[in-house]
């Protein structure tokens, strides 16, 4: 069963995808972040690559994850997503990190 989910951007993959801060997708159950993913990259083959290394589909080092208020970056990629973000009452956030001195 295919449920909506609320997947929020940085500015650099929105400007890349031309769409807003938020876009809606359609993902299969379970809802885990490789399945949310999988689905942004399907409905925006540009982003392929941007959020995932081709190849590994590692996280890029640039790139953090969030829902809930929690840093799910670091997170086993099919671990369930919490329920909030399942139900598309809380976004899933993907932020570009701040590096700098």
């Amino acid at each position: 069963m295919a449920v909506t989910i609320r997947v929020e951007l940085p500015q650099h993959l929105r400007t890349l995808a031309h769409v807003g801060r938020e876009v809606q997708i359609q993902v299969e159950a379970p809802v885990t972040q490789r399945s949310v993913l999988d689905a942004v990259e399907a409905a925006y083959p540009m982003l392929r690559g941007t959020i995932r290394d081709h190849g590994t589909q590692q996280r890029r080092a640039f790139l953090r994850f969030f829902a809930c208020e929690e840093d799910l970056s670091h997170e086993p990629p099919d671990s369930p997503l919490p329920d909030a973000v399942a139900s598309g009452k809380e976004p899933f956030l993907i932020v570009g990190a701040i590096a700098g001195g």
